[in-house]
């Protein structure tokens, strides 16, 4: 045997090994996104009118490009190689494949779903949005949560027409196969908007958290400067959408007023977390007198009310450093997220960092997330 191939066969023993260590642990995925196979899944459960309509003029959401995504991918349908099902099914698609390739293979207890394409979210047809959203919820239930309890659905709402967001709400909230309700971080309007609020008082009452997954059409570029020329810029954006939707939120004075709010930020990663709330106590100390609503520290209250889940996780230089971020946002604040079935999925079993002692390591994975879900 070569050198070389005596170091694979040991690097491939350990990492058997650590995964088997690790496999104990019992995951709740909070970043799973299910699609169709075609969009022909969705006919069932969409009105004559608005299949038509599908069919005839498509999705139409609000973006800066003539035709095309603002959202191209490092790899088709931007997902893992291996993901594909039998016969070339959509990444995502295939419930059997899914089972055994990502719920048995990585210990998953439940998995939290996030329906991105088709969904109607952001669609600029506020009707045809209310529609969309309503029978993407009816095609979770029927073809994920039914046959596979260990998928819970996420309520997905037209969110830019706040009265049809609320009527879905209160159709699909009592409905234990909902976990959260799923929004977008590139909003209309920042965040902490009022025209939002209906919703996050809403979601405080019938007690589900809301998750802010990174991406949506706001109609504006993800820079204050225009649109970025690279994936690569795109994706490193994320962070910044996220902050700003934190601090609209917290300067609003939304969990002021809506104290049992709950919300998860999804796929922004986490270590810009710290160095933001710094800065926004100090700036709001500073001019407390034009935010009397604010009423304590925003990084007290962020701190309250957020999680963040660990996907993509950060990789500092130095491992303490990761450890620091984790120890000062909180432990019990982490959910661990997998972003199965897309290409930078990542893998439960080496996730989270080696050091963290075995009790906080299954708080991230599954505890923590027990807590915040209806699960």
């Amino acid at each position: 045997m070569t050198m070389d191939g005596l170091t694979a066969t040991i690097t491939g023993e350990a990492s058997d090994g650590l995964r088997r260590q690790h496999a104990r642990l019992s995951v709740i995925d909070s970043d799973m996104h299910p699609t169709v196979r075609t969009v022909g899944e969705i006919k069932p459960f969409l009105p004559a009118r608005w299949w038509r309509y599908l069919q005839s003029y498509g999705q139409r959401p609000k973006h800066g490009f003539a035709e095309g995504d603002p959202y191209p991918k490092a790899a088709p349908r931007a997902a893992r190689r291996d993901a594909w099902g039998p016969k070339g099914a959509q990444p995502g698609s295939d419930l059997d494949f899914i089972r055994e390739h990502y719920l048995n293979a990585y210990n998953i207890e439940s998995s939290i779903m996030a329906p991105l394409q088709p969904t109607g979210q952001s669609d600029r047809n506020l009707d045809f949005a209310a529609a969309m959203s309503s029978a993407v919820n009816d095609w979770q239930r029927a073809k994920w949560t039914e046959p596979e309890p260990r998928f819970k659905a996420s309520i997905v709402i037209p969110y830019e027409d706040p009265p049809a967001a609320l009527l879905e709400i209160e159709r699909c909230a009592q409905d234990p196969a909902f976990a959260q309700i799923l929004m977008l971080a590139r909003t209309f309007e920042p965040l902490g908007a009022r025209k939002y609020w209906p919703i996050f008082a809403k979601a405080a009452e019938v007690g589900l958290p809301i998750g802010v997954h990174v991406f949506g059409y706001s109609g504006f570029p993800v820079t204050g400067a225009g649109w970025p020329s690279y994936y690569v810029e795109e994706m490193t954006g994320h962070a910044g959408a996220c902050q700003a939707g934190v601090v609209s939120l917290a300067m609003q004075g939304v969990f002021e007023r809506i104290p049992g709010l709950k919300m998860i930020m999804i796929e922004g990663g986490f270590g810009w977390l710290p160095s933001l709330l710094w800065r926004l106590d100090k700036h709001w100390n500073d001019h407390r007198d034009e935010v009397p609503h604010v009423t304590r520290p925003p990084s007290q209250t962020i701190k309250h009310h957020f999680w963040v889940s660990t996907q993509p996780m950060e990789e500092p230089e130095r491992s303490r450093h990761l450890l620091d971020l984790i120890s000062w946002i909180g432990f019990d604040r982490l959910l661990l997220a997998t972003d199965y079935p897309h290409w930078d999925f990542d893998d439960p079993a080496f996730a989270l960092p080696r050091s963290l002692p075995l009790d906080r390591r299954q708080a991230i994975a599954s505890g923590n997330a027990r807590k915040v879900y209806r699960l």
